[in-house]
């Protein structure tokens, strides 16, 4: 399962869901240094996770428009060098596409 790191992602500047191809994310809202990004999507409930990371608080990320889960917003970093991640996203690289 790849993630999503925008900064090595030239080219097309919107990122659609693969399953249903709906709008998830523009590539020009998404500010990789920042991790920041507005996208179109719904969040799941908080749970806990170990992650490679450590333990965050996330919310699974799901298309608007079918439910698919595209990745997770981190809710909550319990190590202080991960609070950085705190209310940004994850999209997996399996689950988007990008397009023109």
């Amino acid at each position: 399962m790849g993630l999503l790191f925008v900064e090595t992602l030239p080219g097309p500047k919107v990122f659609k869901c693969k399953l249903c191809k709906v709008d998830s994310a523009s590539q020009d809202e998404i500010v990789s240094k920042d991790f920041q990004g507005r996208v179109n999507v719904c969040l799941g409930p908080n749970e806990d996770r170990h992650l490679l990371s450590g333990l965050h608080t996330v919310n699974d990320v799901h298309c608007s428009s079918c439910q698919q889960i595209l990745g997770w917003r981190y809710e909550k970093a319990y190590e202080e060098s991960q609070k950085y991640k705190e209310g940004k996203y994850i999209l997996e690289k399996a689950k988007v596409m990008k397009v023109g």
